[in-house]
Protein backbone atom coordinates (compact mmCIF):
# COMPACT_ATOMS: atom_id res chain seq x y z
CA UNK A 1 0.00 0.00 0.00
CA UNK A 2 1.70 3.38 -0.79
CA UNK A 3 1.13 6.63 1.05
CA UNK A 4 -1.69 7.73 -1.37
CA UNK A 5 -3.84 4.61 -0.73
CA UNK A 6 -3.04 4.83 2.61
CA UNK A 7 -4.33 8.58 3.48
CA UNK A 8 -7.14 7.93 1.02
CA UNK A 9 -8.69 5.03 3.35
CA UNK A 10 -8.44 7.10 6.54
CA UNK A 11 -11.55 8.56 7.80
CA UNK A 12 -11.70 12.39 6.63
CA UNK A 13 -12.71 13.60 9.86
CA UNK A 14 -9.28 11.82 10.71
CA UNK A 15 -7.19 13.47 8.77
CA UNK A 16 -8.34 16.83 8.97
CA UNK A 17 -8.23 16.28 12.82
CA UNK A 18 -4.46 15.09 12.13
CA UNK A 19 -3.90 17.96 9.82
CA UNK A 20 -4.86 20.40 11.81
CA UNK A 21 -2.21 19.07 14.56
CA UNK A 22 0.34 19.69 11.98
CA UNK A 23 2.68 22.60 12.96
CA UNK A 24 2.63 24.91 10.02
CA UNK A 25 -0.61 23.42 8.14
CA UNK A 26 -2.46 23.49 11.48
CA UNK A 27 -6.26 24.18 10.85
CA UNK A 28 -4.97 27.34 7.95
CA UNK A 29 -4.77 24.35 5.95
CA UNK A 30 -7.36 21.59 7.69
CA UNK A 31 -10.18 23.53 7.18
CA UNK A 32 -10.12 24.02 3.50
CA UNK A 33 -9.23 20.38 2.66
CA UNK A 34 -11.91 19.33 4.83
CA UNK A 35 -14.81 21.42 3.05
CA UNK A 36 -13.31 21.61 -0.28
CA UNK A 37 -12.27 18.48 -0.56
CA UNK A 38 -14.06 15.88 1.32
CA UNK A 39 -16.74 17.91 1.67
CA UNK A 40 -17.87 17.70 5.22
CA UNK A 41 -20.01 20.02 7.07
CA UNK A 42 -18.56 23.00 8.01
CA UNK A 43 -19.23 23.16 11.38
CA UNK A 44 -18.43 19.75 12.11
CA UNK A 45 -14.73 20.36 10.44
CA UNK A 46 -14.58 23.91 12.60
CA UNK A 47 -15.12 21.73 15.62
CA UNK A 48 -12.96 19.20 14.55
CA UNK A 49 -10.24 21.40 13.46
CA UNK A 50 -10.36 23.27 16.65
CA UNK A 51 -9.59 20.30 18.74
CA UNK A 52 -6.94 18.73 16.21
CA UNK A 53 -5.32 22.34 16.42
CA UNK A 54 -5.20 22.67 20.38
CA UNK A 55 -3.65 18.80 21.37
CA UNK A 56 -0.04 20.16 20.16
CA UNK A 57 -0.71 23.04 22.05
CA UNK A 58 -1.58 20.94 25.47
CA UNK A 59 1.62 19.30 24.55
CA UNK A 60 3.49 21.72 24.05
CA UNK A 61 2.37 23.89 27.29
CA UNK A 62 3.15 21.05 29.72
CA UNK A 63 5.96 19.11 28.57
CA UNK A 64 8.56 21.41 27.34
CA UNK A 65 8.96 23.12 30.80
CA UNK A 66 9.73 19.96 31.79
CA UNK A 67 12.42 18.18 29.16
CA UNK A 68 13.18 21.68 28.04
CA UNK A 69 17.03 21.08 29.41
CA UNK A 70 17.67 17.71 28.42
CA UNK A 71 16.44 18.88 24.76
CA UNK A 72 19.07 21.82 24.94
CA UNK A 73 21.56 19.58 25.85
CA UNK A 74 21.17 17.04 22.79
CA UNK A 75 23.27 18.42 19.54
CA UNK A 76 20.63 18.10 16.52
CA UNK A 77 17.65 18.21 18.28
CA UNK A 78 18.93 21.10 21.04
CA UNK A 79 20.31 23.07 17.94
CA UNK A 80 16.50 22.70 16.30
CA UNK A 81 14.71 23.26 19.42
CA UNK A 82 16.98 26.63 20.32
CA UNK A 83 16.33 28.07 17.15
CA UNK A 84 12.30 27.55 17.37
CA UNK A 85 13.01 28.78 20.92
CA UNK A 86 14.39 31.74 19.49
CA UNK A 87 12.56 32.05 16.44
CA UNK A 88 8.77 32.16 18.62
CA UNK A 89 10.84 34.75 20.94
CA UNK A 90 11.76 37.12 18.18
CA UNK A 91 8.04 36.55 16.11
CA UNK A 92 6.35 37.82 19.76
CA UNK A 93 8.51 39.80 21.43
CA UNK A 94 6.65 43.05 20.61
CA UNK A 95 3.15 41.74 20.63
CA UNK A 96 3.73 40.67 23.58
CA UNK A 97 5.42 43.79 25.45
CA UNK A 98 3.18 45.83 23.82
CA UNK A 99 -0.42 43.70 24.46
CA UNK A 100 0.29 40.70 26.92
CA UNK A 101 -1.81 38.08 26.97
CA UNK A 102 -4.07 39.60 24.20
CA UNK A 103 -1.59 40.30 21.74
CA UNK A 104 -0.79 36.04 22.08
CA UNK A 105 -4.52 35.42 21.59
CA UNK A 106 -4.42 37.75 18.23
CA UNK A 107 -0.74 36.61 17.39
CA UNK A 108 -2.16 33.01 16.99
CA UNK A 109 -5.56 34.04 15.92
CA UNK A 110 -4.29 35.89 12.54
CA UNK A 111 -4.18 33.24 10.01
CA UNK A 112 -0.92 33.40 8.72
CA UNK A 113 2.25 30.91 8.00
CA UNK A 114 4.59 31.16 11.55
CA UNK A 115 1.70 32.81 13.47
CA UNK A 116 -0.11 29.60 14.82
CA UNK A 117 -0.25 27.07 17.60
CA UNK A 118 3.06 25.80 17.80
CA UNK A 119 4.90 29.20 17.43
CA UNK A 120 2.37 30.72 20.30
CA UNK A 121 2.80 28.19 22.77
CA UNK A 122 6.62 28.02 22.26
CA UNK A 123 6.30 31.82 23.04
CA UNK A 124 3.79 31.21 25.77
CA UNK A 125 6.92 28.89 27.38
CA UNK A 126 9.58 31.72 26.22
CA UNK A 127 8.05 34.06 28.29
CA UNK A 128 7.12 32.10 31.13
CA UNK A 129 2.63 32.58 30.68
CA UNK A 130 1.81 29.67 32.89
CA UNK A 131 -0.67 27.03 31.53
CA UNK A 132 -3.93 28.26 33.25
CA UNK A 133 -3.55 31.51 31.41
CA UNK A 134 -1.34 30.49 28.32
CA UNK A 135 -3.86 27.91 27.51
CA UNK A 136 -7.24 29.88 27.08
CA UNK A 137 -5.54 33.03 25.31
CA UNK A 138 -4.10 30.67 22.44
CA UNK A 139 -7.68 28.89 22.83
CA UNK A 140 -9.11 32.22 22.04
CA UNK A 141 -6.68 32.71 19.37
CA UNK A 142 -7.46 29.53 17.48
CA UNK A 143 -11.36 29.99 17.99
CA UNK A 144 -10.89 33.27 16.24
CA UNK A 145 -8.37 32.43 13.37
CA UNK A 146 -10.85 28.94 13.06
CA UNK A 147 -13.77 31.56 12.05
CA UNK A 148 -11.54 33.62 9.71
CA UNK A 149 -10.77 30.37 8.12
CA UNK A 150 -13.95 29.36 7.56
CA UNK A 151 -15.56 32.54 6.53
CA UNK A 152 -12.83 32.52 3.79
CA UNK A 153 -13.01 29.57 2.68
CA UNK A 154 -16.98 29.68 2.28
CA UNK A 155 -16.87 33.07 0.67
CA UNK A 156 -13.82 31.76 -1.40
CA UNK A 157 -15.41 28.46 -2.51
CA UNK A 158 -19.12 30.16 -2.91
CA UNK A 159 -17.81 32.97 -5.18
CA UNK A 160 -14.83 30.64 -7.50
CA UNK A 161 -17.99 28.30 -8.04
CA UNK A 162 -20.39 31.39 -9.07
CA UNK A 163 -17.60 32.73 -11.04
CA UNK A 164 -16.32 29.56 -12.99
CA UNK A 165 -19.43 27.34 -12.39
CA UNK A 166 -17.59 24.38 -10.64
Amino acid sequence: MNFIELFSSINSSWVTFFIAMLPIAELRVAIPVAIEIYKLNPWWVFFVSIIGNMVPVTIILLLVPKIHNWLLKQKVIGKMFDYFLTRAENKFKNDFNKWGLVGLAIFVGIPLPMTGVWTGALAAFVFNIPFKKSWPTIFAGVIIAGIAVLLITLFAGASLRWLFGI
